[in-house]
């Protein structure tokens, strides 16, 4: 069959904007002048079909007629251009713009075509106006342009002619399995074969693998199941991935001996986990229920979380990380972060929630960095822009709503980026009479898996996630997504599970099929996998790649025999590939099968079970700190432009703007909002549905910075900051009276460095694990005071780069996602100032504690007294709060961090132009502690002056009236009979709108959207 390939360009005066920035990523990143470059998208057409059909299909249904020009083949040359580069995909790889080509040509024929079968391929190709040499130029497609996993790259000099590549997809696997002897090796030889193959298991762990795989009961059991003596390379590998730190949560699990070093207390800790999360969330679900709140419904054993809406539905909620993948590919690793999140909710239980929200939060070094770089790290400007796309991509392809989120600055992400994906989700309380939250297995359901096709993509990413970075790190630990396959497997899932032909449901992400069927099989007792019936991408994998592969958008369904006919012809219609793939036992044995033949038998109390539990050691120290001289301030208008351009607090619009925050149409309170559109907001509010007022606020609390000085309080602050933007935005406490079902759902996503003492490579690793301690029991501290429990989280424990003798660890960092219930999203308050004549408090109270804050940092100093959580202080105002907003008392509402009150100050002018008349009270405290002071648990407020008594008697003293509204457009700031501060909120809008990240990422982009 002849190959049609298909070229769309751009008509000429249109902008080129691909084309642009791979020229100024080229010479920005690589040092690179490629001159200009014209990009253009190219269709091979593999059908029977004549050039003029092709040549009218492609102008009917892939070309913008106001854009594009069509043309048959590649260019034969192009004036202006001396060199060339195209991107293709390998065989097998999913290619979601060919996919959706294919089905508008079946509608342009109007007769079905295979789904199976690929007819169109999609590619790139980009002219270069400057020859580069043959090495720059490939340097340039590797490294920019192309996963070398994923991506085939064909580069030249144009005058040489331009070389075509479309893939020949196959099938079928090499059935080679190898047999490992554990038996003999040293300690020494034990450790260098798990390095060697990526099992990243220690030295313990692998005796204990050795020792069960010489016991003579395993003996037996596999000379009956015609297996050798020695593991299989499979066995190992699934060991691995089931004992790795991402997935077993070995530290969490660890007895730790703790010590304070200032004290001289000694304690024994029995799992971090058990003991500061899980008996925690127990404590706090105890109190709910005995006030007749009984909305926790399912915490930590499942994919997700879930709680009680009302009678009919459930909220579920998941956050996690993908740090590793994402500093050696930012857009495959962010990509695959926010589609594998998407994938915890939609499969837990039964399956088929429907998605309702994706967040983001994103710890990135000085995009401005000009130092060296280690062998096999990437400039963090460069992973800034890969993940920002890869979220963009991977949430508005698949129409979910990124509606909130933060980016955090800090030079020690430069070697491993932290990247925190969130999705809530809604689901039905009950599918044909079943509890929706359950998973239940018998012996004789099926093993189904649905969705896209296996590859090498994602091999070992478990356990290459839970060892340090380094410049070995594997490409194909990298999963790649494709959010067009994953929204087909979705929209199925949810009629699926309505039409009751589903027993339960689990995505395929870390270990793949291992840890999918492994986790599965722990339910009924056993399981028994085919693998020569999992359809891959390509040929040449080998039994245990296929069993451990990460390959994206997959689930493994647990299917009643009965059901099977049923569900297989609603994936044929919703054009999603099904595989039955082997069934459920209860002999309390894994087994893999490979064309009949035996590739693993594993015990699954073994595996488990069987992983021996670490003993640590932690030793608290105060870090040395002392309160700085700061030399007085001559002009506070001037350090507060400062501050409001800098990095960790200007203005995310560059980002934002490229997130579709409104799809469904349930974003009732957006990142950005007032009428210029740019007004940050503290929290977002998504209603449920459309039948019902009933929403939820979502918010985030991370201030890894007051880490440096104490990790308990940066760990408390945190929480608090998130419970904050909650309040702010008309949110409640739970549990304050009997019965009143206002649900709070938190996840805990700690990411710290490696914690593991060793005199030699780790020397600090008892401080760092004392500082993972002390952030845990914050948080037990924090679920206590408010009531609010976790459901679910995650943690990530080898946040570091290793390179050229070179260490970059992450500082020790912990996320709190939060949601909470709105009875009325109606009533949602946002931050921005509303009307002239509305009175501004100050809401909590200002304390001597500029430790760690932006202002110190601007000073070039750290400081010493960091600013403490007063529980019981904070749970009181933010009663009060609640009960003036039930009153609809409070006309705007912003909490008060990074930059404090000045700052909130001016953020609070830039959604409607209004400006500010304030006089600050005359206290002990500096002026610049007042302005710049980020103590917790305090807002700004407005309220109409018709309301001042009615609020006043309910905040009482823990409301400082410091003045009011105006519409001059101006905030003026005034103490002790002088003004310090004086400027136009447009300028203050003007100086944050177009801070450091906007400049960085493009204000061009800013202002053309703030157009639109």
């Amino acid at each position: 069959m002849t190959d049609n390939t298909l070229l769309l360009s751009l008509k000429p005066g249109q902008h080129d904007g691909d084309g642009q920035r791979l020229a100024e990523a080229a010479q920005r990143h690589l040092g690179l002048r490629t001159g200009r470059v014209r990009s253009l998208a190219a269709y091979t057409v593999r059908y029977p079909l004549s050039e003029a059909q092709v040549l009218d299909f492609a102008q009917q249904c892939l070309a913008d007629p106001v854009l594009h020009d069509v043309q048959l083949g590649l260019p034969t040359a192009a004036a202006g251009f001396a060199s060339y580069i195209l991107v293709a995909r390998r065989p097998g790889v999913t290619d979601d713009e060919g996919t959706s080509a294919q089905n508008a040509l079946a509608d342009f024929l109007n007769e079905p075509l295979d789904v199976h079968t690929q007819h169109i391929f999609s590619k790139k190709l980009y002219l270069l106006e400057n020859e580069l040499p043959a090495d720059d130029l490939r340097r340039l497609a590797e490294e920019l342009l192309g996963n070398k996993l994923i991506n085939w790259l064909e580069t030249g000099r144009v005058a040489d002619g331009l070389r075509d590549y479309t893939p020949r997809p196959g099938g079928g696997a090499e059935a080679v399995t190898e047999i490992i002897s554990l038996t003999g090796l040293s300690d020494a030889e034990l450790v260098k074969l798990s390095k060697d193959n990526i099992y990243a298991l220690n030295l313990e762990e692998m005796q204990a693998v050795r020792a069960y795989f010489a016991a003579a009961e395993t003996q037996a059991e596999r000379q009956a199941a015609g297996l050798p003596a020695d593991p299989t390379d499979c066995e190992l590998e699934i060991i691995a991935q089931t004992w790795s730190e991402h997935c077993k949560h070995k530290e969490f699990a660890a007895l730790i001996k703790y010590k304070d070093l200032e004290t001289g207390a000694e304690k024994q800790i029995d799992g971090l986990f058990k003991t500061y999360i899980k008996d925690a969330t127990a404590e706090v679900d105890r109190q709910l229920r005995a006030n007749g709140n009984d909305w926790l419904i399912k915490v930590f054993s499942d994919n997700a979380g879930a709680v009680r809406i009302n009678a009919d539905s459930l909220f579920v909620w998941k956050v996690e990380t993908h740090n590793s993948p994402s500093a050696i590919d930012p857009y495959g690793g962010a990509i695959t972060g926010i589609l594998g999140n998407n994938r915890d909710p939609l499969a837990t239980g039964i399956g088929g929630a429907r998605l309702l929200f994706n967040t983001n939060v994103l710890c990135f070094g000085n995009p401005e960095y000009d130092g060296p770089l280690l062998t096999g790290q990437l400039h963090p400007r460069r992973i800034l822009e890969g993940v920002r796309k890869g979220i963009e991509d991977g949430g508005n392809k698949s129409g979910v709503p990124t509606v909130n989120g933060a980016i955090v600055f800090d030079d020690r992400y430069r070697g491993k980026p932290l990247v925190y994906c969130g999705t809530g989700a809604v689901m039905p309380m009950q599918f044909a009479g079943k509890d929706s939250w359950e998973k239940l297995i018998d012996a004789g359901d099926r093993i189904i898996m649905a969705g896209g096709r296996v590859g090498k993509d994602g091999i070992h990413g478990a356990t290459f996630s839970s060892i340090e970075l380094d410049e070995t790190a594997p490409a194909t630990a990298v999963q790649i997504g494709s959010p067009i396959t994953q929204k087909l497997a979705m929209d199925f899932l949810l009629l699926a599970a309505r039409q009751g032909l589903l027993k339960c449901s689990t995505d395929n992400g870390a270990g793949g099929l291992s840890s999918s069927v492994g986790e599965l099989a722990g339910i009924s007792g056993g399981a028994v996998v085919e693998l020569e019936k999992v359809p891959l991408k390509y040929p040449g994998l080998r039994p245990w790649e296929i069993f451990v592969s990460e390959s994206q958008e997959r689930f493994t369904l647990v299917v009643e025999p009965a059901r099977q006919a049923a569900l297989f012809a609603l994936a044929a219609e919703m054009e999603v590939e099904l595989t039955d793939i082997g069934y459920f036992t209860n002999d309390g044995q894994l087994e893999v099968k490979f064309d009949g033949q035996p590739v693993a038998k594993l015990a699954l109390d073994f595996l488990h079970d069987g992983v021996p539990r670490k003993v640590l050691e932690a030793e608290w120290q105060r870090p040395a700190a002392t309160e700085p001289e700061i030399a007085p301030i001559e002009d506070y208008s001037a350090t507060l432009a400062l501050l409001l351009g800098s990095l960790n607090i200007c203005s995310r619009e560059s980002v934002i703007r490229q997130y579709d925050h409104e799809v469904k149409g349930r974003t009732i309170v957006k990142p950005l909002m007032g009428a210029t559109g740019q007004a940050p907001q503290d929290a977002a509010v998504v209603r449920f549905n459309f039948e019902s007022y009933e929403g939820v606020a979502v918010s985030n609390g991370i201030l890894p910075r007051f880490g440096d000085l104490d990790a308990y309080h940066m760990s408390a602050g945190a929480f608090d900051e998130a419970v904050r933007q909650i309040i702010a935005v008309g949110g409640k406490l739970p549990n304050l009276t009997p019965g009143d079902g206002n649900f709070w759902s938190v996840n805990d996503n700690f990411c710290v460095p490696d914690s593991v003492y060793d005199p030699t490579s780790n020397p600090d690793g008892k401080y760092k694990l004392a500082q993972l301690v002390r952030m845990c029991e914050a948080l037990r501290d924090a679920t206590a005071a408010y009531c609010i429990p976790l459901t679910s989280g995650k943690d990530s424990m080898k946040n570091d780069f290793k390179a050229d003798g070179v260490k970059i660890s992450v500082p020790p960092t912990v996320l709190y996602s939060m949601t909470a219930k709105m009875d009325d999203v109606r009533r949602a308050v946002t931050s921005d100032f509303k009307q002239e004549g509305d009175v501004v408090y100050l809401l909590g109270e200002t304390y001597d504690e500029l430790g760690g804050s932006e202002f110190y940092q601007l000073c070039g100093a750290l400081g010493a007294n960091v600013p403490k959580v007063n529980f019981a202080k904070a749970k009181e105002l933010y009663t009060l709060v609640g009960e003036a907003n039930d009153q609809q008392l409070i006309q705007s509402c912003h909490d008060l961090s990074d930059g404090g009150l000045a700052v909130a100050l001016a953020e609070a002018t830039f959604g409607y132009g209004c400006g500010a008349e304030i006089e600050l009270p005359e206290t002990e405290l500096p002026l610049a502690t007042q302005l710049f002071s980020e103590s917790h648990s305090r807002f700004v407020a407005t309220v109409a002056p018709e309301d001042v008594v009615a609020f006043e008697s309910i905040l009482g003293e823990r409301a400082t009236r410091l003045g009011r509204v105006t519409g001059s457009g101006r905030l003026q700031v005034r103490h002790a009979g002088r003004v310090v501060i004086e400027a136009g909120t447009d300028d203050l809008r003007f100086t944050w709108s177009h801070g450091a990240v906007n400049q960085l990422l493009g204000v061009n982009q800013l202002t053309m959207n703030n157009a639109q």
